[in-house]
């Protein structure tokens, strides 16, 4: 009995950790320029990898990936009202899909 309640825990675990991996599209004219060739854009932790974030598209989704792309942009420093802050870095993933599948990135997950 025991068992069955560690087997749903770690279920519940693995799915939260699927649902941080994607944390939000990129809506930009380049990334829905993207979705013409079957591409969605996510931004995503920086610890992330790309089989990580091609096994979190596909189980959150329901869809079948094809290949994942990932940028790394370096933050930057800036400077508003005499104040100098760096800005954190942040990483994004393009995601293509099979032929025929599609996200709809503006009705949520």
């Amino acid at each position: 009995m025991k068992k069955a309640a560690v087997k749903k825990k770690d279920i519940k675990d693995v799915t939260e950790t699927l649902y941080e991996m994607i944390r939000s599209p990129v809506i930009t004219e380049k990334a829905t320029m993207g979705s013409q060739h079957g591409q969605v854009t996510f931004r995503v932790p920086l610890d992330a990898s790309k089989t990580i974030i091609k096994d979190a598209v596909q189980s959150v989704f329901k869809v079948k990936v094809v290949n994942v792309n990932t940028s790394t942009h370096k933050g930057k420093m800036k400077v508003f009202k005499g104040r100098r802050a760096l800005r954190g870095d942040t990483k994004k993933a393009i995601v293509t899909l099979a032929e025929g599948q599609t996200i709809d990135v503006a009705t949520g997950v």
